[in-house]
C-alpha cells in the first residue's frame, strides 16, 4: 500500500514506521500525506486496532518539509490559491489524524523540527527517547516560512502562548528534558524502552479527544487585547521583531501574527487562519531566497555538487601551511579539526609557535563551554607542528600559502616550498585579491596550482572560494574541492581575475559608503542605511575594521598593475585623503572614521565634518539603501557576464556566507531577480546619470531585461 511508511500491527496496536527509501531523512511531502492518510483511514477503520504508534526507521524521526519540493514550486510562481491548497493538504491530514477518534502516540527516536514535530503534535501523546542529541522545535521561521499543519495553534494551547512564541517566532529548538520540562512531549525514555512505553501508553488508555475539541474549552492566553497583559506583551514582542529584523523578514511577525488571531478562536477557525498566512509566506520571495541559496544550493555546494567528474576522491592527510599569521593560522585550526597533519611553516619559530597558539586559545575555550573533551583536543594540537624548515613540508599532499600579499614574497615561498614537495602535490594560494595565473608563474607545476581563499576568522567563516587559474587543471579542481569536503566547509567556484569574486564585489559597498561621505551625507545616516538594508554592519565602520590601509593598498596594487586600464573606484580620494594626508588608517591604527577610546566603544570621529560638511539637504535612507544594493548586484551581474563566476548559486551563496550580503535576499543574483531584471536595469541606468558610471548596465545585462531572462526559475538564462 504504500512506499514511504511501513505499517504492521503488534498486540493491537498499529505500528507505523516513517522510512523513506529514496532519502537519508524522512521529510513531508504531498506523496507522503496522502500515504498518511490511507495509513489513518487504516487505523480508524479497523476495529481490532485500539491505537497507533508512530516512529521512524531512521536515525531521525522526521527533518521536516521537502525544501527541494516547495522551492521547486516557488521558482515556477506558485499562486496563492495554489499555496493555499498545498497548506489545507498538510493540515488536513495532521486534522484527521487527531479526530480519527483512536489515539495516536508519538515515539519519537530522533530529531523531529518543523513538519515531523507538527505530526507529534497531532498526535494525542508524544514519548521522546533520552537522547541529548535529539532536538525537537518548529524552526520554519529560519526559512522564511510559517510553522504551519496547525503548529502555530497546538503548541501554544499545549505550553502557553509565552512558551510557545520562542519556538515559533524564532525557531528555538530544545533538548529532550527541556521538552519535557515545558510539556512539549509526555515522558523522556530509555531509547532501548521507547517502542514498549508507547505500546504501553495506547493500552493504559489515553483519551483520542484533544482538550481543544471538548465543549468549554479556552485557552488560557487566548483573550488577546482584551488582556492589557497579553496585548502589552504582543506589543513589546512586535517591537524586538522590527528591531532584529527592520523589516526585511516577513516570516517571525506573521508567525505571531498566526498565534495572536488563532489563539482567540476556535480550533478549526484558527486552522483556516494559519493556513492563509502560510500560504502569505509560501508566496514570498524572501521565503523562496532564503530556501533556494541558505539550503537547497549551500546543500548542494556542501555536497560537491559542480566537482569535476572522472577523477578519484583525494583524501588529504598531511598539509602545509606558509605563514602562521591570522590566516594561516586559522587554516592550520580547521585543518588539524578534521584530523588532517599540518605543518604550520614561518621564518621564525616564534611566529611558527605563535601560530599553533592560535589552536591552543580555541581548544581552551571549547573546553571550558564543555564542547570538547581534553583527549580530543590534545589529539588537535597534536597534528600541528611549527616549524621554520621547509624540508618539513616532505609528503605533504596539499600546501596552502598564506604570507604577505605581496607577488615577490609569495614567489620565494612557492619556489622553496616545490624544491620539497611531491610532484603530485596541490599548491594553494590564501590571496585575496592577486591573481592565481599571476602568482603560478613562479611554479613549476602551474596546472596543479590553485586558489583557495579563506575568510577571517577562518574557524568561523565556513566559506572558501576555490579560484581556477588560466592553468589549472579539472583534476587540481576535483581535489582541491575534495579538501574543502574533508574540513567541511562550503566551496564557491571562481575563475580567475584581479580581485576574483567576493573582494571585488565587497569592496563596491565600502566605496559606495565612503563616497556618500564625500557627497555631504551624514555619517549616521550612512550608517544607518547600511543597517536598515540587511548588511551587519555599516560600510565606514567595516572599513575601520578592516583598515582604509588595505582597499587603498589594492587600488595602488591595480594601478601598478593595470596602468590606465585601471578605474579608479569611487572612494578614491577619501581613502587617499585618510591614509596619506590624515594618517588615519582605521580601527588598528587607533582611529579612522571612528574614534576608539580607550574604555571601549567609538564615536564618529569629529574631524569628518571639516574634511567633508555635512550638506543641508539629506537624501532619503531608502535611496541609499537601493544604491548600496544596486551596486552590489550590477557588479556580480558583471562577474556572471566576464566568466568570474559561472553560476549564479556561487554568487549567491559566496555573498551571503563571504560577507554578510543579506539572506532575505538570497543572494546579489537572486536580489535583481526580486526586484525584477527589467526594473533592475532602469534603476541602473537612472542612478548612472545621478551618480555616475559605476551604475551603468551592461549591453548584456539590458539584453537580458529585454528579453525578460532571470537568474533562476522557468525564464532563466
Amino acid at each position: 500500500m504504500t512506499t514511504m511508511i511501513q505499517y504492521e500491527v503488534k498486540e493491537g496496536v498499529a505500528i507505523i514506521t516513517l522510512n523513506d527509501p529514496d532519502r537519508p531523512m524522512n521529510v513531508v511531502s504531498p506523496e507522503w500525506l496522502d500515504e498518511m492518510i490511507e495509513v489513518i483511514d487504516k487505523v480508524a477503520g479497523d476495529d481490532s486496532v485500539q491505537g497507533a504508534v508512530i516512529t521512524s526507521g531512521k536515525a531521525a524521526f522526521m527533518a521536516g518539509a521537502d525544501l527541494k519540493g516547495i522551492l521547486e514550486r516557488m521558482e515556477n510562481n506558485i499562486t496563492l490559491d495554489e499555496a493555499l491548497a498545498f497548506s489545507r493538504h498538510a493540515t488536513g491530514m495532521h486534522r484527521k489524524l487527531e479526530t480519527c477518534g483512536k489515539p495516536f502516540v508519538a515515539a519519537i527516536n530522533g530529531l523531529a523540527l518543523g513538519g515531523g514535530y507538527e505530526l507529534c503534535l497531532a498526535c494525542h501523546h508524544r514519548i521522546v527517547a533520552d537522547d541529548p542529541k535529539i532536538t525537537l522545535g518548529l524552526p520554519e521561521v529560519t526559512v522564511g516560512l510559517l510553522a504551519g499543519s496547525g503548529g502555530t495553534q497546538r503548541l501554544p494551547r499545549m505550553i502557553g502562548v509565552q512558551a510557545s512564541a520562542p519556538m515559533i517566532v524564532e525557531g528555538k529548538t530544545v533538548r529532550p528534558a527541556e521538552a519535557l520540562k515545558l510539556g512539549m512531549v509526555d515522558a523522556v525514555v530509555p531509547a532501548d524502552q521507547l517502542l514498549d512505553a508507547a505500546i504501553k501508553a495506547i493500552k493504559d488508555g489515553i483519551d483520542p479527544v484533544r482538550a481543544w475539541d471538548k465543549k468549554g474549552y479556552q485557552i488560557k492566553e487566548g483573550k488577546g487585547l482584551l488582556n492589557p497583559i497579553e496585548g502589552f506583551s504582543y506589543s513589546v514582542a512586535t517591537g524586538k521583531i522590527a528591531a532584529k529584523t527592520r523589516h526585511n523578514y516577513p516570516a517571525p511577525i506573521v508567525n505571531l501574527d498566526a498565534i495572536f488571531e488563532g489563539t482567540v478562536l476556535p480550533f478549526d477557525k484558527a486552522l483556516e487562519i494559519e493556513t492563509k498566512h502560510f500560504a502569505r509566506l509560501m508566496t514570498s520571495p524572501e521565503a523562496r531566497n532564503i530556501i533556494r541559496t541558505s539550503f537547497v544550493n549551500k546543500g548542494r555546494a556542501d555536497k560537491l555538487f559542480r566537482r569535476p567528474e572522472g577523477y578519484d576522491k583525494a583524501t588529504f592527510k598531511k598539509v602545509g601551511v606558509l605563514g602562521a599569521g591570522l590566516m594561516g593560522s586559522g587554516i592550520a585550526h580547521v585543518t588539524a579539526k578534521a584530523g588532517i597533519e599540518v605543518v604550520l611553516l614561518d621564518s621564525k619559530i616564534e611566529f611558527a609557535e605563535k601560530g599553533k597558539n592560535y589552536s591552543e586559545k580555541i581548544v581552551k575555550k571549547a573546553m571550558e563551554r564543555g564542547r570538547m573533551t581534553q583527549e580530543k583536543a590534545d589529539a588537535l594540537l597534536a597534528k600541528i607542528t611549527p616549524t621554520v624548515d621547509y624540508a618539513d613540508l616532505e609528503g605533504c599532499d596539499l600546501v596552502i600559502e598564506a604570507v604577505f600579499e605581496d607577488i615577490e614574497i609569495k614567489a620565494d615561498v612557492t619556489r622553496k616550498a616545490e624544491a620539497v614537495i611531491p610532484e603530485t602535490a596541490i599548491y594553494a594560494s590564501n590571496t585575496s585579491t592577486l591573481p592565481i595565473s599571476d602568482l603560478s608563474v613562479a611554479s613549476k607545476r602551474p596546472d596543479r596550482f590553485i586558489g583557495l581563499h579563506f575568510f577571517s576568522p577562518v574557524e568561523r567563516m565556513p566559506l572558501i572560494e576555490v579560484i581556477s587559474g588560466k592553468d589549472t587543471s579539472e583534476e587540481t579542481l576535483a581535489h582541491a574541492l575534495d579538501f574543502v569536503g574533508q574540513v567541511r566547509m562550503t566551496p564557491v567556484l571562481v575563475n580567475d581575475s584581479r580581485g576574483f569574486y567576493t573582494s571585488r564585489v565587497f569592496q563596491t559597498f565600502i566605496h559606495e559608503g565612503m563616497k556618500m561621505l564625500e557627497e555631504g551625507i551624514d555619517p549616521a545616516i550612512i550608517e544607518n542605511a547600511g543597517k536598515i538594508a540587511g548588511m551587519p554592519i555599516g560600510p565606514l565602520e567595516l572599513t575601520d575594521a578592516l583598515t582604509i590601509e588595505l582597499p587603498w593598498k589594492i587600488v595602488k596594487q591595480s594601478i601598478a598593475a593595470e596602468g590606465d586600464k585601471y578605474t579608479l573606484p569611487c572612494a578614491y580620494n577619501v581613502m587617499k585623503t585618510m591614509v596619506e594626508d590624515q594618517k588615519r588608517i582605521g580601527r588598528r591604527g587607533g582611529g579612522g572614521f571612528y574614534d576608539y577610546p580607550e574604555g571601549g566603544g567609538k564615536t564618529i570621529w569629529p574631524g569628518l565634518k571639516d574634511l567633508y560638511p555635512v550638506a543641508e539637504q539629506q537624501p532619503e535612507v531608502e535611496e541609499l539603501v537601493k544604491r548600496y544594493m544596486h551596486i552590489q548586484a550590477l557588479e556580480t551581474a558583471r562577474c556572471l557576464e566576464e566568466g568570474v563566476l559561472t553560476h549564479p548559486a556561487d554568487g549567491d551563496l559566496g555573498a551571503l556566507l563571504g560577507w554578510g550580503f543579506p539572506a532575505y535576499t538570497g543572494g546579489t543574483l537572486s536580489y535583481i531577480d526580486t526586484v525584477g531584471t527589467r526594473q533592475f536595469v532602469e534603476d541602473c541606468e537612472a542612478m548612472a546619470e545621478q551618480y555616475g558610471a559605476r551604475f551603468k548596465p551592461s549591453a548584456w545585462l539590458k539584453d537580458r531585461a529585454e528579453r525578460n531572462i532571470t537568474f533562476y526559475g522557468p525564464n532563466a538564462g
